[in-house]
């Protein structure tokens, strides 16, 4: 029997040295339908988020600082597929309500309730928020 030439090491080739578990700033980023697929169902109170691009508006700034003052807020894509998301929960209605009136306008803006596009959202889902502000 003839000798091999060399050994090959003890391990295959030089992979990328990544830890087995997810971190939690990777767990945040996941899409959140892939989330529950992997981990189950999180209990969380009902929410509504508002998914709104780059705008050219005077007030852009103030919707960026009340879009990060929400119970979650995180930015997606880069450059002209950038996406800001916000996420409110139904016991803070005026801050959504401050938000989507400097964002709605936008037909690029999208509202989803419990991480889900549904019908009528803008239409229905808000007002139905809005009465839960105190007058």
């Amino acid at each position: 029997m003839d000798q091999p030439k060399y050994r090959p090491l003890e391990r295959f080739w030089p992979y990328a040295d990544l830890p087995e578990q997810p971190t939690d700033e990777e767990l945040a980023s996941l899409d959140p339908d892939l989330h529950e697929a992997l981990f189950g169902a999180r209990p969380r109170p009902f929410s509504i988020t508002l998914v709104f691009p780059t705008l050219d508006a005077p007030e852009f700034p103030r919707a960026l600082e009340l879009a990060r003052a929400s119970a979650e807020y995180r930015q997606t894509g880069a450059g002209a597929a950038l996406r800001h998301r916000a996420r409110f929960w139904s016991s803070d209605p005026l801050p959504l309500r401050n938000l989507f009136e400097i964002v709605g306008g936008s037909d690029a803006t999208e509202v989803l309730i419990d991480d889900r596009p549904v019908p009528f959202a803008r239409e229905l889902w808000l007002p139905l928020v809005w009465f839960l502000i105190p007058r």
